[in-house]
């Protein structure tokens, strides 16, 4: 069996270097996202900013769109993690599925205020000429899926309310969509359209708040969203409670 190479060996240094690199030109096109916005980014900018000629810079980036890619799936990553991890404080101190709910809702509106050129990146305007590929989809439906979840288990445990007014025709929703978590049982065939509503008014709701369009509208911005947190989530049949 060959020993593993000491501490300091050429190897191990090089890797070391290359992913400090690759974590200082994150860093630098991170605060681009901040000063020119995603559609802004620009590899060349970046090696500027840390000294390097553009050639070098490729060698640890391909591309543009590979450094939007980079951003997109980290931030995805980040928001993720933030949703789940309250989530599992929720579910450990057992909380309700409406609890649980108003608990994923409100770390992605606190992660959102703490990253909101990242919450741009990832919500906002397309960046034209970019198409996000396929290793961007597992990290963007990390909280879609964790809230499907909430109403799965709201819906199995008799916490979910049938519809009152089911919606005509079969679901529009389609089966990648029910592969996220599964076709819902009968009544509540059309949960899946339902919850899309409710987490694009989610990113609506959080988006419209974090860029000032109802500023001078509302008192309390903080207050109002885990209201449109009640209120969209009984589209969907789930009571969400408030203090």
């Amino acid at each position: 069996m060959d020993s593993p190479a000491p501490l300091g060996a050429p190897g191990t240094a090089r890797a070391r270097a290359r992913a400090e690199l690759t974590a200082a030109i994150l860093d630098t096109a991170r605060t681009q996202l901040a000063d020119v916005g995603p559609a802004g980014l620009s590899l060349r900018a970046v090696a500027r900013e840390l000294g390097m000629a553009s050639s070098a810079v490729y060698r640890y980036v391909a591309s543009r769109d590979e450094l939007l890619t980079r951003l997109i799936i980290e931030a995805y990553d980040a928001l993720g993690a933030a949703a789940e991890r309250a989530y599992g404080a929720a579910q450990a101190a057992g909380a309700t599925p409406g609890e649980r709910w108003l608990a994923v809702a409100r770390a992605f509106r606190a992660w959102s205020y703490a990253h909101p050129h990242q919450h741009a990146l990832i919500f906002g305007t397309p960046v034209p000429g970019y198409a996000a590929p396929q290793d961007t989809v597992g990290p963007a439906i990390r909280i879609p899926a964790l809230l499907a979840a909430v109403l799965m288990e709201a819906a199995a445990s008799g916490d979910l309310r049938p519809p009152a007014r089911p919606l005509p025709g079969p679901s529009l929703a389609t089966d990648d969509t029910a592969g996220v978590a599964g076709r819902p049982p009968a009544p509540y065939e059309d949960l899946l359209e339902r919850a899309l509503l409710v987490w694009t008014s989610l990113i609506g709701s959080v988006s419209s708040e974090l860029f000032g369009h109802i500023k001078g509208a509302i008192t309390d911005g903080e207050k109002f969203f885990d209201r449109c947190v009640v209120m969209t989530a009984e589209v969907a049949g789930l009571d969400v409670p408030l203090d």
